[in-house]
């Protein structure tokens, strides 16, 4: 559970965050979030210290509370950090785990950040990883998955390659992500204004480019919207063949891996599209 305290946290307040708190059941996992606070009410601080130091250890509940200025008298205080376990994994379902990425990206576009104790992340993914999910995107420099969706070490395969094309290497990385981690979730994830996308729209040739930049052209041709300027400088263009590529990618996938065609077919994993605007920082799947 997550309390978020609003910008100034009155007396008012007092018994709704009360009620909330001492509502809590045993053994869960608690983040009181007071980074956007510039005034917390001294009863409120009494309540906080109160779960804190009583409430909390009667009922197991394990608490972080973040984001206190120093003028509260009251300090942050850390005790666990989200890092997900195999049997928590397991589970997920393909669409808890597509409602956290939404999550992410709004939170992402809103500037609401989720705090990140990435030291703590490192200690506790030493000895294992349980990624849920893996993401198939570009390398351009704007479009860093885990930013994108707010997550945290471990959470996530990251495969970034220009254009987010596939070949084998790729494919028996993604292969390996669902049969020997069990990640639940792949998303082929391409963007606006692609500069590989670009490229392969104005047919450059440019060494070992050449090669990745052929991968795209079947989603030019996938293209019929676009009777003029079909080239890479018309930006409805390339976006649109993004589009085409991401689903492009996709089918290939399908076709190409008989592990994860089966995985799919069983309802073990989903596999699903999405366009990052690199203007705006939002995400829009196809599902």
């Amino acid at each position: 559970m997550r309390l978020e305290l609003p910008n100034q946290v009155s007396f008012l307040n007092k018994a709704s965050i009360k009620d909330t708190l001492w509502c809590i059941p045993n053994q869960s996992k608690v983040v009181i979030d007071a980074t956007n606070c510039d005034f917390i009410d001294n009863d409120i601080l009494e309540i906080i210290e109160d779960f804190k130091t009583t409430i909390s250890k009667e009922k197991n509940i394990k608490l972080n509370i973040l984001g206190l200025k120093k003028h509260y008298q009251l300090e942050d205080h850390i005790q666990f950090v989200n890092v997900l376990n195999k049997a928590d994994q397991q589970k997920m379902t393909p669409g808890d785990i597509l409602e956290i990425l939404k999550k992410g990206n709004e939170r992402f576009v809103t500037g609401n950040w989720s705090e990140k104790y990435l030291k703590h992340q490192v200690n506790a993914t030493a000895f294992g990883q349980n990624p849920f999910a893996i993401v198939l995107s570009c390398i351009d420099s704007r479009t860093t998955t885990e930013h994108i969706f707010d997550l945290g070490l471990g959470d996530i395969f990251s495969v970034r390659i220009a254009g987010n094309i596939l070949n084998e290497d790729i494919l028996g990385s993604i292969e390996f992500g669902v049969h020997e981690i069990g990640a639940k979730l792949i998303v082929v994830l391409g963007h606006t204004k692609c500069g590989a996308i670009k490229g392969a729209c104005n047919q450059v040739h440019l060494g070992n480019l050449t090669g990745l930049l052929d991968k795209i052209k079947p989603a030019i041709e996938m293209e019929k919207t676009i009777t003029e300027n079909r080239d890479g400088s018309n930006d409805l263009f390339v976006n649109k063949v993004s589009e085409q590529n991401v689903f492009h990618t996709i089918n290939r996938i399908r076709k190409e891996s008989d592990i994860i065609a089966d995985f799919e077919n069983n309802g073990k994993i989903k596999m699903i599209g999405g366009l990052y605007d690199i203007e705006t920082g939002k995400v829009t799947f196809y599902e």
